[in-house]
């Protein structure tokens, strides 16, 4: 891992550490790479309870309770999708804190409006509403992953630090 991801996941559980917080992640397009960064930090087990990788529409319903009608009305890759995966997580977790990506880091799957790049989050604090938004990155599709990666974490922070909505 280099050292960007590296400090990023040590910066997130510290801030975990401090807030006597811990973490779920529930993914998609990165495929469990979240909770690998966030893994990778001795002491880990004391922040962070568990990663769901749910790649498949079956996956994001049968593990996350993510609904058929929130799949078929909005699409997997949607601010609403990543809204049931984050509640789901807190839901199926003991975690108190988590965030949700889903996304299209290509080469395929692209489409006008939603084109290659496209990647929606969710972040949830249990007690508090929970933030979304949608971001357009570049890249092939290993940088996609890697900026979705970075964008989670950095979105988790800024709510650690009491952010009502993540830039």
């Amino acid at each position: 891992m280099d050292e960007e991801l590296s400090t990023l996941s040590a910066t997130v559980g510290q801030a975990l550490t401090d807030s006597k917080l811990v973490l779920a992640c529930a993914e998609s397009c990165t495929g469990g790479w979240i909770s690998e960064v966030v893994t990778a930090t001795a002491g880990s087990s004391a922040w962070f309870d568990r990663g769901f990788v749910t790649y498949s529409n079956a996956a994001k319903q049968t593990m996350l309770d993510v609904g058929a009608e929130t799949l078929n009305t909005h699409g997997a890759v949607s601010e609403e999708s990543a809204l049931a995966m984050v509640q789901g997580a807190l839901a199926h977790s003991v975690a108190q804190v988590a965030l949700a990506v889903t996304g299209i880091a290509g080469p395929g799957g692209g489409s006008p409006g939603k084109p290659l790049g496209t990647v929606c989050f969710a972040w949830c604090r249990v007690g508090q509403a929970a933030c979304t938004n949608t971001r357009h990155f570049f890249g092939d599709r290993e940088a996609i992953r890697r900026q979705t990666v970075i964008h989670s974490l950095r979105g988790l922070l800024a709510l650690l630090d009491g952010a009502k909505t993540v830039p």
